[in-house]
């Protein structure tokens, strides 16, 4: 009975606590996560009833009486252990860069490929997307962003798929490409087209994908992608901070990205005001000010749901360490 209840708690706290850690990377404060280790329910549920009187004789002034009690106690005491997120599991759920092969997989099951290549990818065979955050600020290049509509393009009509096999060193991913029979023009064009920009042979239906800048060859993909602490620095970017904050030093100001890449640079948007709003997906108070993403603003909603699928994908499983937790069961 109670599942429903911690599954919506659990959720809107750690949605709270991932917007909060973007907010503070946007003023260059230290994110902290801390994960919900364990949640045990203890009920107690005590009850009692008191009959009690008094029978007097004929000549006794106070007479006869009855009484009659009852009394009802219930408890509802759950145990909740967290775990801060620290040491060697903050660096490999959070500075590890996510592996191509799950770029691939996320692809493969129906993630539209023009969220995810902007949000994971930095760069693609040596072609470079945005980035706001951090020292290497760029605008990016074009040719990355149309490497991303063809992508689209193909996914969308489902003439071409792809079969993933785990390559023979860690770091190797081995596509096989399978096409339909009948493709219409326009996709095999596209087809044609994404072979050109990534350097790939016309014909190639199988390519490596490897973590890196530069492949090494026609036969291969080098993609370099991000981190989630990288993923949240970009995203950090993208907020709507006060004038009086950029104004007095607190932060900087919001760099717009500009020219054809505006629309498909910009991934979600965090608004901000001194009320806390009323149509918010999540909202959280930083500084004095609210920072909230909008219920309504789909896009936006997409982009943070599939950081918390990110989150599922860096999560190593590790559990030492916990502390012992003791359930009175009498």
């Amino acid at each position: 009975r109670d599942r429903f209840d911690y599954n919506t708690a659990i959720a809107d706290s750690w949605k709270e606590q991932t917007l909060l850690n973007i907010v503070k990377l946007r003023y260059a404060d230290m994110p902290l996560f801390v994960e919900v280790a364990s949640v045990v329910s203890g009920y107690t549920l005590e009850g009692s009833v008191n009959l009690g009187g008094t029978v007097s004789s004929e000549a006794a002034a106070q007479g006869d009486f009855l009484a009659l009690g009852t009394a009802g106690k219930y408890t509802d005491r759950p145990t909740i252990t967290y775990a801060p997120i620290t040491g060697a599991r903050f660096n490999e759920n959070f500075m590890t860069p996510i592996p191509p092969k799950s770029v691939l997989f996320l692809v493969q099951s129906g993630w539209p490929a023009d969220m995810i290549y902007p949000i994971v990818v930095d760069s693609i065979n040596g072609l470079r997307s945005r980035r706001a955050g951090g020292v290497d600020q760029r605008t990016g290049d074009p040719e990355y962003y149309r490497v991303i509509e063809l992508m689209r393009k193909i996914q969308r009509s489902g003439a071409i798929g792809m079969r993933i096999i785990k390559g023979t060193e860690q770091d190797e991913t081995t596509v096989l490409f399978f096409h339909r029979r009948n493709i219409p023009n326009d996709v095999a064009a596209a087809g044609v087209e994404l072979h050109r920009i990534l350097g790939l042979s016309p014909d190639q239906q199988e390519v490596k994908v490897r973590y890196g800048l530069i492949p090494e060859n026609n036969s291969e993909i080098a993609m370099l992608t991000r981190s989630i602490l990288q993923i949240m620095v970009d995203l950090s970017t993208q907020i709507d901070v006060p004038k009086a904050h950029v104004t007095d030093g607190r932060t900087l100001p919001s760099s717009k990205p500009t020219g054809a890449v505006e629309d498909m640079s910009r991934l979600i948007h965090v608004q901000t005001g001194r009320e806390k709003p009323e149509h918010a997906l999540t909202a959280v108070k930083y500084e004095g000010y609210w920072f909230w993403i909008d219920k309504r603003d789909f896009f936006s909603k997409r982009t943070f749901g599939f950081l918390m699928v990110l989150f599922s994908l860096t999560e190593t499983g590790g559990k030492g360490g916990l502390p012992l937790v003791t359930i009175p069961s009498g």
